[in-house]
This record gives C-alpha cells, structure tokens and sequence, in this order.
C-alpha cells in the first residue's frame, strides 16, 4: 500500500513568517507534526512519502504514485484542503481526510472516501484491520479520547528538516479552563492528557539523532494544564539537555497563572525554555470574566513580567470585540503592549469558532453571521453582530495593528523585552561561521539599504549590539520579525 500524506498550504498570517522566513534561509516554519504522527501509526507495510505544499508543489507524479492520499489540515488551510482533494478525486484515489478543521467544522466537507474525526491513535489501527477484512466505514470518530502512552514517536525522518525554522513535538493534549471563545477544549477535552516523561525524551533523542540543533517548540496548547504532570517531567528535561550540551532552545504555549508558580518557573528556565506564548487577551477585567478566563486574574503586568524575569520572552495573543469591551479599548490594548514589552503581540479581531460556547451564544442570540470562521483572526472580518459599532470595532482595530508593527513601536519593545529577559546559557540556535554571516548580510542588505524604514533598523541594531552583543541571533530575529509584521499589515490592506 503507497500512502501519500499532505499537508494543505497555510495562507499568509500571523504564524505564518513568510516575510521572515527568506532572511533565515528558510521555507516553512515548522512541520506538520500532526502527518508525521499518523506516518508512525501506519502498518509497517506501507510506503509512505510526504508533500508539505507549504515546502514544494503538490506534483500529478505524486498523486499518481499513491494507493491512497491522507489529507489532514486546520481552519486556516481549508481552501488548500478543498483544492487538494479535488485534485485526487480527479485521478480516482482514495481520499482519507482528518484534522481540526474536519473535526470541528460545520460547513459541508468535500468528498472523501473515509473521514477521521478526532484523535486517531485508535482509530487508523481499526481502519487498517477493517481495509483487510473489507468492511471499512466512510467515518471513524473514537468514542473516547485516547491517551497519549499509545502516542509513537513522530517521523520526523520523513521531511527534510534543513526546510524548517523550528522543530515541534507534543507533550500534551487539552485544557483545565474553559475559555468561552476557545476550541481546544472541544476538540482535545478539559482533563489534559500527557505522554510520559520517556516518551517525550524520545522524541528529543530522536531530533538530536537527525542532526537538529536550535528552537524546539513544544506545541501544547496548555503546555502547563497538568502542572501534576510538568512538575515530574521538568527535573529529566533539564538533566537531558545539561547531558546533551543544551542543543534545543525550548519554547511552548501556557497559561497565565504559570507566573503563580515559582518552583515551574525556576525548572523551565533550567530547562531551557526561551520563550513562551500566553493567552493575554485584553487588559479589561470585565471583558475577561465575559471570556470565563479565570486564570488571567491578578495584576497581568507583574505576571508577565515575573515570567520575563526568568529568561523567558513573552509572546502573546490578545482579542478586541468582546461585549464588555469599552470605546478606550484599543488605546488601552496599545499600552499594555507597550508597557509589558511584547514584541510578538498577535492582536486578533473575536471570532466565534463552531461548536465554541461562543458560538452556542451567540447562536442563541441570533447575532452569528455566515456559516463559519476563517481561521485567522488577523483581518479585520467579524463573523457575528458585535455589541460595538462594526465599523468603530474594525477601524478601531486597525489602528492597534497600524500602531504597535510600526518599525520604531516593535524595535522599541524588542530592546524592552531583551533588558528583561536575562540569559546566562546561551540559546541553541542554527546560526554559526558563514551560515550567521549570511543572515546578516541578507537583514542588512534589505532592512538597512533597500527599505524606507532603514534608519529605525540601523538605530535598533546598533543600540542593540552595543547591549547585547552577546544575542546577536535574537537581535535578527526580531529585526527580522518586525518586517514580516509590517508586510503582512500592508497586504491587509491597512490593517
């Protein structure tokens, strides 16, 4: 049995880097962990090749070689994921589709011959018993969810990691809270499920064995949601990477009460974590009780600059649109960001994603607009009737984005974020000899020579050396950040 896996291509967003990613040497941010997953779940049978669209173009010679074609793909790649299938329906092969957004959407799927909802640790061995016996179903959905012992090592042989910027694995899945706006814990559940520690362990081996050095992103949601769990994993984590001459720069995903936790804290930053992503969303308490976001309570610049203290960048996602919202909103979004020195602040317009308590709301409410959400909450589209004017909301918007990836306003909190976060190891990263010359050369070249907004970099970069002459690497990051920022509000069209 020849299988091919693809992953549809992600349009161009926030997470997306595509602006940045050319100054690295690099095509795509990270892998699709979740394609590698299923190629470990497949019989030992099966032939098996990979097609990342993100990477390369999905060829006629490839589809044409496969028995059968796994499409897997989140929200955000749907219209990818529609061209795909038709391609391969076109050639009459067997089309198995799975993933968040065939999990969670209510629109009308394209044609598949087997649909996977869920997770698939137990159902891809099921469909593959059935396919020998001749009695497979068109919908596998498991009737709980599995736990994540059965959970194998990632292929991660099976793509090219030179391609990348950043390596991911997964420690854990689901959330305790219960954000209303939140997906994740409608399709991963509130009981966070965790590998073991020899598990996870495995998977570090295993990048190491291929030859990875650098950012390593462990890619739970919640990575701290089983604090029980993390406590017990934190001690091997540290001793592996002490043992290993710390080649990952560790960064992931928690919630804010992580700054109510020293002793997590103090074993992160031994660990080697570098950065991490919060769920900040607004600085407006009401607006956060609305979003059932208990665990933001407390004074959230202290959090987030406590984390900061443990040499941890912060980066962090926030919403405008609640109902709760007041007309200073967007001013007082603006100076939080300021004031915590986020340099990576994913400011999203609400939307309300299907089968969320949002969306349950809002459709009791009558106030949801269209079938379903886009998946990026950077443009500025409201998919429901927000309390506010819609056209103060967006131009509202519109003006944070305007305001905070303005070259002077990023530099700015970058320099902030830096004095913050002190470090005495110095990160893993891939930029050594003529590999850094060369980033160097291409940042300089277009931010200090061809662009307009030439003198803020020269006046970051020099003011930045002069200070951190030892995190060099992180000083092209953010120079490099901050233009892929930029570019991206400008192909919004302003926003």
């Amino acid at each position: 049995m020849k299988v091919l896996l693809v992953n549809p291509e992600f349009p161009e967003t926030y997470w997306s880097f595509r602006h940045a990613l050319p100054f690295e040497g690099k095509q795509c941010v990270f892998p699709p962990l979740g394609l590698l997953t299923v190629s470990s779940l497949l019989p030992r049978t099966c032939e098996r090749r990979l097609v990342d669209l993100n990477i390369e173009q999905l060829k006629d010679s490839q589809i044409e070689w496969a028995d059968m074609v796994f499409i897997t793909g989140m929200l955000a790649q749907k219209q990818s994921l529609h061209e795909i299938v038709k391609r391969c329906k076109q050639r009459g092969k067997l089309i198995v589709l799975g993933g968040p957004y065939v999990t969670s959407t209510i629109e009308e799927l394209p044609y598949a011959d087997h649909i996977f909802q869920g997770e698939a640790e137990t159902t891809l061995p099921q469909f593959f018993k059935d396919l020998e016996s001749g009695q497979t179903k068109r919908t596998y959905k498991a009737p709980e969810r599995p736990p994540l012992s059965i959970t194998p090592v990632p292929d991660f042989g099976l793509v090219n990691l030179k391609k990348y910027s950043c390596m991911s694995v997964q420690y854990s899945r689901g959330c305790p809270f219960s954000c209303e706006f939140c997906d994740i814990i409608e399709i991963y559940g509130r009981v966070p499920r965790t590998k073991s520690n020899q598990q996870i362990l495995s998977e570090f081996d295993e990048l190491k064995r291929l030859g990875w050095r650098g950012p390593l992103f462990i890619v739970d949601d919640n990575f701290i949601g089983n604090k029980k769990n993390v406590r017990q994993l934190m001690p091997e984590l540290i001793e592996w990477q002490t043992k290993n001459g710390f080649p990952f720069s560790l960064l992931t995903e928690a919630s804010l009460n992580l700054a109510d936790d020293d002793d997590l804290l103090d074993a992160m930053k031994g660990a080697g974590f570098r950065r991490v992503f919060l769920g900040i969303e607004t600085p407006v308490e009401e607006s956060l009780k609305e979003a059932q976001k208990s665990q933001n309570r407390g004074n959230l610049l202290n959090s987030v600059r406590k984390i900061q203290s443990r040499g941890m960048e912060v980066m962090a996602g926030f919403i405008v649109g609640f109902d709760n919202d007041p007309e200073d909103i967007f001013e007082r979004q603006i100076e939080f960001i300021r004031e915590s020195a986020i340099p990576l602040a994913l400011v999203g317009m609400l939307n309300a994603l299907p089968d969320t308590q949002l969306w349950k709301r809002l459709e009791r409410e009558g106030r949801l607009l269209g079938a379903d959400a886009t998946g990026n909450n950077t443009i500025a589209t409201l998919n429901f009737i927000p309390k506010m004017d819609s056209e103060k909301l967006i131009n509202g918007y519109q003006r944070i984005m305007r305001t905070i990836y303005k070259p002077s306003e990023y530099y700015r909190r970058a320099l902030d974020s830096l004095q913050r976060t002190p470090q005495e190891v110095p990160e893993a990263h891939q930029y050594h000899g003529l590999k850094a010359v060369r980033a160097f050369l291409r940042i300089a070249f277009k931010l200090g020579v061809l662009d307009a907004e030439r003198r803020e970099f020269w006046r970051f970069f020099i003011k930045g050396a002069r200070k951190h002459h030892d995190r060099m690497a992180e000083l092209l990051r953010h120079a490099a950040m901050a233009y892929h920022f930029r570019k991206l509000n400008e192909s919004y069209g302003d926003t």
